[in-house]
């Protein structure tokens, strides 16, 4: 799945310097994420590093953009060109 920031984030920026697909980027009221280009971090790291990195514990996965580990490969091998 893609994971999606709700509206609990506090806008404190630390997430989107983190994300090494730059799937976050600063929306209207929070920040958001891209479902196209976020791949959990499959391929770069073992956990998603927004998620570990989020002081307020508000990037759940995204039910709308269910996904499996081997689509996050794929999608990741699509974004970096791997």
């Amino acid at each position: 799945m893609a994971l999606l920031i709700t509206d609990e984030c506090i806008n404190c920026d630390v997430c989107e310097p983190a994300c090494p697909n730059e799937a976050i980027s600063e929306g209207d009221d929070i920040y958001v994420i891209d479902p196209d280009l976020c791949t959990e971090c499959v391929g770069h790291f073992d956990e998603p590093q927004c998620v570990v990195i989020c002081p307020v514990d508000c990037i759940p996965h995204d039910p709308n953009h269910v996904e499996t580990e081997s689509d996050l490969m794929s999608k990741y091998k699509r974004i970096t060109g791997q």
